[in-house]
C-alpha cells in the first residue's frame, strides 16, 4: 500500500462522501483524488522523478494534507516539515534529506524566503494559497494540468521520510515505508474499535501522529475533520457537531480538557476511540479521563522509527471483567501489538525475563528502513538485531509493558536508580498538580539530586514540604524530590512533550556554583 492507495480504497467506497474538512472547506474523496492526480502531473512537469524528495510546510490545512497524496502518486518521498522549528532546523532537514521541492503555506513564506537562498538542491518553490515574488501559488503551478489518471511506477518502497526530534542533536531522517505504514494501520485497525464510517477529529500536527492516523481512518472511507490550531472549545464542539468517532491528543492537551467547563455539557456517545500517545500520561488523570470523558481511552506507544503501535491499550482493556476501572495497568503502555515483536534488553544483547527491567526492543515490519544517508546511526540503533527505543521498561505476566523512563533521564542518586517518570506518576496524584517534570542535578552528597518541577492548576499553591512528603510516602525517601520548584509552564516540544534537557539547563542556571 502507498500513502496514495488508502485515498483511493477510500474513493472506492464512495468518491462524494466527505474527505478531509476544516471550517467551509469540504473536500470528498473524488476531489482529493482529482487534485492528487494534477500535483502528481504537475511534479513530472517540474522534473520531480520517482523517490524524488517533496516537502510540505503548512500547519494543519486540508488542501496542503491533499497535495501528500500527489507526492505519493507521483511515487516521489514525502517530507513532513514542522512548522513550529526554527529556520536553521528546517533548512537543515530540507538540505539534509536532499529535498528538491517545498510545498508551503503563505504564512511560512518569511521562513521558505530566508532558507532558500542556503538550499541549491532545491528546485521548485509552490505557495499553497497565493503567490509569491519567489514562487507561484499552487492554483498557478497546476495550470495546464487535468484531473485525469496518473500511475508511476513506485523505484522503491520509501514512503516519507520523517525528522525526529533534534533534542539529542540534529534531527535523523527516518525512512518509513509503505510497508511500515501499512503495518501501523493494520495494527490500528485491528487494535482498536472501528464501527460503521469513522469520523476523525485531527487536532494535533498532521506532521506528527495525527497524520498518519488518518490513513486506516481513510481506508474505511472515513471523514477527517482537521482543525488549524489548537482551541479546546472548538475541539469539543467539533466532536459534537461531527459526531466523532476517532480522535488524538497528547497528555497535555488532555489534562487542560478534564478542566473544560464546557466538556460536562458536549454530546460525546459517538466516541469510539479517544487515542492518548506522544508522552506518558498520568495513571490518576487518565482514571479521571475514564470517568469525564468517558470509557473511551485508548492508548499508543510508538516512535518515529516504528510509528504508533509498537504496543496499544483498547478502550476496554482499561476496564476488568467486572467493569472496574483496571488501575493496576492505567501506568503501563498497553500489550505489544500482534504485528509486533518486543523484548527488554540488558546492556549485553540479552534478552531479559519478564518483570526485569531493560531497554525495551522491538523488530518487525513496523521498524523503519533505516535513517536517511546516516548508517552509522542505523547500525547503532539496530544492533543485536533490534531496534533499541532508548526507552526503559519491562513486560508484567500478563504481557503488558511499562515504561519506566527514558535511559537519558534516569537518575542515580546516593547509588539507587531512580526512574524519573515513577515520580512524575506520583506527583500527578497530587490535585494542586496539572503536570511535573524530574530531572537530575549534581549534588556533593547524593551524587545526583532528584528535582521536581511543577506547573499548578490555575489558582492553586503548593508547598515545598508538602509535596516531598507526598512523594515520600508512597515511594520513599530516597525517590522524594530533594529540590522543588514551581514555574508557570513548562518548556514543550512541538508536539506537547516536555523538554526535560531545557528543565535541567534552565535549573543549573539558576544554580548557585
Amino acid at each position: 500500500m502507498r500513502l496514495v492507495d488508502y485515498l483511493d480504497k477510500g474513493a472506492q467506497l464512495g468518491a462524494d462522501a466527505p474527505c478531509l474538512c476544516m471550517g467551509d472547506t469540504r473536500l470528498s474523496y473524488g476531489d482529493v483524488q482529482r487534485l492528487s492526480h494534477r500535483v502528481a502531473r504537475a511534479l513530472q512537469r517540474s522534473g520531480v522523478a520517482p523517490g524524488s524528495k517533496v516537502a510540505v510546510l503548512s500547519s494543519n490545512d486540508p488542501v496542503a494534507f491533499a497535495c501528500v497524496f500527489g507526492v505519493s502518486r507521483a511515487a516521489a518521498v514525502w517530507c513532513p516539515i514542522n512548522p513550529r522549528n526554527e529556520a536553521a532546523e528546517n533548512r537543515f532537514v530540507l538540505d539534509a534529506f536532499d529535498c528538491t521541492c517545498l510545498v508551503f503555506h503563505s504564512n511560512y513564506a518569511p521562513l521558505v524566503e530566508e532558507m532558500r537562498v542556503d538550499l541549491p538542491k532545491m528546485k521548485t518553490l509552490v505557495c499553497l494559497d497565493q503567490a509569491m515574488p519567489f514562487a507561484p501559488s499552487l492554483d498557478q503551478w497546476l495550470s495546464g494540468t487535468d484531473g485525469a489518471p496518473i500511475d508511476v511506477p513506485v523505484i522503491d518502497d520509501v514512503a516519507m521520510i520523517a525528522g525526529t526530534g533534534g533534542t539529542t542533536g540534529q534531527p535523523k531522517g527516518v525512512m518509513l515505508s509503505g510497508r511500515n505504514l501499512e503495518t501501523m494501520s493494520a495494527l490500528t485497525l485491528m487494535g482498536y474499535p472501528f464501527e460503521g464510517r469513522p469520523a476523525y477529529l485531527a487536532l494535533a500536527p498532521l506532521t506528527h501522529a495525527a497524520g498518519v492516523l488518518c490513513l486506516p481512518v481513510m481506508a474505511l472511507g472515513g471523514q477527517v475533520v482537521i482543525m488549524p490550531k489548537p482551541d479546546l472549545a472548538e475541539f469539543l464542539a467539533l466532536i459534537e457537531r461531527h459526531r466523532i468517532t476517532h480522535t488524538f491528543l497528547p497528555p497535555t492537551l488532555i489534562y487542560m480538557l478534564l478542566q473544560h467547563p464546557q466538556l460536562a455539557a458536549t454530546k460525546r456517545d459517538s466516541l469510539q476511540c479517544f487515542w492518548y500517545g506522544a508522552a506518558p500520561m498520568s495513571a490518576a488523570r487518565l482514571e479521571e479521563a475514564l470517568e469525564k470523558i468517558g470509557p473511551v481511552m485508548a492508548q499508543l506507544f510508538g516512535q518515529t522509527e516504528a510509528p504508533m503501535m509498537i504496543s496499544m491499550m483498547s478502550p476496554r482493556e482499561h476496564f476488568n471483567a467486572d467493569g472496574s476501572v483496571a488501575r493496576q495497568r492505567l501506568s503501563s503502555a498497553g500489550r505489544p501489538g500482534p504485528l509486533v515483536q518486543v523484548g527488554v534488553m540488558n546492556g549485553e544483547g540479552m534478552l531479559l525475563p519478564t518483570g526485569e527491567s531493560g531497554e525495551i526492543v522491538v523488530r518487525g515490519s513496523l521498524v523503519m528502513l533505516g535513517y536517511y544517508k546516516d548508517p552509522k546511526a542505523t547500525e547503532e540503533a539496530s544492533r543485536h538485531g533490534w531496534h533499541h527505543t532508548g526507552d526503559i521498561g519491562y513486560l508484567d505476566a500478563d504481557g503488558f509493558l511499562f515504561i519506566v523512563d527514558r535511559a537519558k533521564d534516569m537518575i542515580i542518586s546516593g547509588g539507587f536508580n531512580v526512574y524519573s517518570a515513577e515520580v512524575e506518576q506520583v506527583l500527578m496524584q497530587h490535585p494542586d498538580v496539572q503536570d511535573s517534570a524530574v530531572v537530575g542535578l549534581p549534588d556533593e552528597k547524593w551524587g545526583e539530586r532528584v528535582v521536581a518541577v511543577l506547573q499548578l492548576h490555575a489558582g492553586r499553591q503548593l508547598d515545598a514540604e508538602e509535596i516531598k512528603a507526598f512523594v515520600k510516602a508512597r515511594i520513599g525517601s530516597v525517590k522524594a524530590p530533594k529540590q522543588v520548584e514551581v514555574w508557570a509552564d513548562l518548556p514543550r516540544s512541538k508536539v506537547g512533550k516536555v523538554l526535560k534537557k531545557e528543565v535541567r539547563a534552565a535549573l543549573l542556571r539558576a544554580a548557585p556554583h
